[in-house]
């Protein structure tokens, strides 16, 4: 896997995939920014959120499980001095659909977690990660 980021201005950078799709980083405007994009460690939690997310729904089709929606609202902590990594990481994930079975939902978390998402498991070593979900039943 590869990517190339490439300086714009300031503090404002474009980062592009071995896949060809590209995204704007940028700073805040206190440290010289213009707020185009997003932080980088904002969009390390969003592509831990899409891994680990992409895991359970992957898991809950495999399942047969009728899912109609995921989502993960993510809650993250930070170190108070530099390097200010992760400390904390909380994903909540809300699983919709029709007559999920709330047992499977939570084997698809935990599989996750524990052996599927790289994402998850790497930023692991640094942050304690905590998990949990909802089974919302989706509307006829």
């Amino acid at each position: 896997m590869k990517a190339r980021i490439k300086w714009v201005e300031n503090v404002c950078f474009m980062g592009e995939s071995e896949t060809g799709h590209a995204v704007i980083l940028d700073g805040a405007p206190d440290a010289g920014g213009r707020n185009l994009g997003m932080r980088p460690m904002e969009m390390l939690l969003i592509g831990m959120g899409a891994c680990t997310s992409f895991d359970v729904v992957t898991i809950l089709k495999k399942a047969r499980q009728p899912v109609t929606d995921c989502v993960a609202d993510i809650s993250a902590e930070r170190a108070d001095e530099v390097p200010k990594v992760f400390t904390k990481i909380h994903v909540h994930f809300v699983v919709t659909g029709k007559g999920l079975n709330p047992a499977q939902v939570e084997r698809a978390v935990k599989l996750s977690a524990e052996k599927y998402c790289s994402a998850s498991i790497m930023l692991g070593k640094a942050a304690e990660i905590t998990h949990d979900y909802e089974v919302v039943e989706a509307p006829l």
